[in-house]
């Protein structure tokens, strides 16, 4: 195709000199139209027309601005010639311009065949896959098929010689019995009695029943898969936010007051996933909150309520924005609380065995441990077995806050709600208070039992199953962890996962 040049070709311009003969041929220069004998000799910028001597003579042009015709002349050229110039580096650049559109033409040519070859290949994969698969699964109902008929056909044998060896036992046997000796009969009598019974108890309970059934126990879920086949398409044509989480329900779980939680992204999702939100309720039916923002898809959330219902709910986000929540799940914290001793907040005397269920101490000094559970809502129960008890010493029971003071006993600080007992009585103690002498103390084989009944905001205790003194403390508030302090004449072992105790015995009377 051949390119038409689009800069029209440019006509010389005649020049005069001021004197209005031509540079090349003596040509006599324009006149006047207002005065016939002169020449154009200057020119008026105001008026934008040349004019002669005599124009300025009579005072059309006083005040205006008037210049030498050939300065005039030399400038508007030049700006002509200017402007000409910028018109054709324009008309350069279309010309580029057409040729990058004709070469466009054949790049959009050419990606579009790349691009369905692509597309191409990618679905034949897809259905290469698919077949290849299909095959396995065929080949499962084949073993299946196979099993189950291998079996049926061993059944049938089998009964069928049975069938065929009592068959062959009953002819005989009415044969004899049409036996009229009597003492030839006898002889073999006895026998076949045994060899019937014998054969009568081959066919055992279960054998007339059919090994295997005629179903094939094989169920093939599609449905994801032919929403993700429904869902195909170009990543370019769809929103970029990431699609639904699935949450998958085999991995989430409570354990006491602790949900995990574990969730995936859809097969064949393209679209990117910088991190998930993992929202959780309060426990009773109250809004959604953040517990959770990262990249990973497995989250425990620990210090829920017992014996409380939670809802559940992820979502997932990237730069172009939040995708949608994923279904909501209902999980059931436990209704009793299960925990033992926690080594990693214990005092460094502190003892654990048992499986961190059984406590001693190094030290004759008083020192403090704390159970792994945290409470903050609800009732809750426990009981504490002294395993040893040697010189009277004075272990103290009770709750307290995560940053209590382990080095000296349960209750001396504001961290600590106790009970501290020798082998006569007990004692309730808190910010090193002592209150509520009571007779009744404690002994190698005594239990303990504590009773946090955060509904209504109070401590009891118990010993050997009855109440000690009065509820301990009221107005307790907040959140709380089972404690034990005690020395190195003391060993205790811990019970928890107990039902709160319903009929308790008349509680002892404190002391005066």
């Amino acid at each position: 195709m051949k390119s038409h040049n689009l800069i029209p070709a440019i006509a010389p311009i005649e020049t005069t000199s001021a004197g209005g003969k031509g540079a090349g041929g003596g040509r006599k220069g324009p006149t006047c139209a207002e005065h016939d004998l002169e020449n154009y000799s200057m020119y008026c910028v105001s008026c934008r027309s040349p004019v002669c001597y005599q124009c300025l003579e009579d005072g059309r042009h006083g005040k205006h601005d008037v210049k030498a015709l050939g300065a005039m002349w030399k400038q508007h050229k030049a700006q002509l010639s200017q402007a000409l110039n910028g018109v054709s580096d324009k008309a350069k650049e279309a010309k580029e311009f057409l040729v990058q559109l004709k070469n466009l033409l054949q790049q959009i040519q050419e990606n579009g065949l790349d691009y369905e070859a692509c597309l191409v290949a990618q679905c034949d994969a897809l259905v290469d896959a698919l077949t290849r698969q299909k095959a396995k699964l065929l080949t499962k109902v084949t073993k299946e098929r196979e099993h189950k008929l291998k079996v049926v056909w061993d059944q049938i044998n089998h009964c069928t010689l049975k069938l065929r060896q009592s068959t062959g036992l009953m002819e005989y046997c009415l044969e004899v019995i049409k036996e009229n000796d009597p003492s030839g009969f006898l002889q073999i009598s006895d026998a076949l009695i045994k060899r019937v019974q014998v054969s009568q108890e081959q066919w055992v309970k279960g054998a007339l029943e059919p090994k295997v059934s005629a179903e094939f126990d094989l169920t093939l879920d599609s449905e994801p898969l032919l929403h993700s086949i429904h869902q195909l398409d170009f990543i370019q044509m769809k929103c970029r936010v990431p699609p639904v989480p699935l949450l998958q329900l085999e991995k989430c779980c409570t354990r006491n007051n602790s949900v995990t939680l574990a969730w995936r992204m859809p097969p064949l999702s393209h679209n990117p996933v910088e991190g998930y939100i993992l929202e959780l309720d309060d426990g009773d039916g109250g809004q959604f909150r953040e517990v959770y923002v990262g990249k990973e898809t497995l989250c425990t959330i620990d210090g829920l309520h017992f014996n409380s219902t939670y809802n559940a709910r992820v979502k997932a986000f990237n730069s172009s924005g939040v995708g949608p929540y994923s279904k909501t799940v209902v999980l059931q914290t436990s209704d009793v609380a299960w925990f033992t001793f926690d080594p990693s907040s214990a005092h460094r005397d502190i003892v654990l065995s048992n499986d961190n269920q059984t406590a001693t101490c190094n030290s004759y000094d008083d020192r403090v441990v704390l159970g792994t559970a945290t409470f903050s809502k609800g009732v809750h129960y426990w009981e504490l077995h002294v395993d040893r008890y040697d010189n009277h010493p004075d272990p103290a029971f009770g709750i307290a806050r995560i940053n209590v003071v382990k080095d000296m006993m349960l209750g001396k600080d504001d961290k600590a709600w106790a009970m501290y007992v020798d082998n006569n009585r007990s004692w309730f103690m808190h910010c090193n208070s002592h209150t509520n002498r009571t007779e009744g103390g404690v002994s190698k084989g005594a239990t303990v039992g504590v009773l946090l009944d955060l509904n209504k905001h109070n401590l009891t205790f118990y010993i050997n199953g009855q109440q000690q003194g009065p509820p301990a403390f009221e107005n307790v508030e907040g959140v709380f962890m089972p404690a034990l302090s005690l020395n190195r004449n003391v060993q205790v072992t811990l019970h928890t996962g107990l039902e709160v105790p319903q009929n308790v015995k008349q509680p002892k009377l404190p002391s005066n």
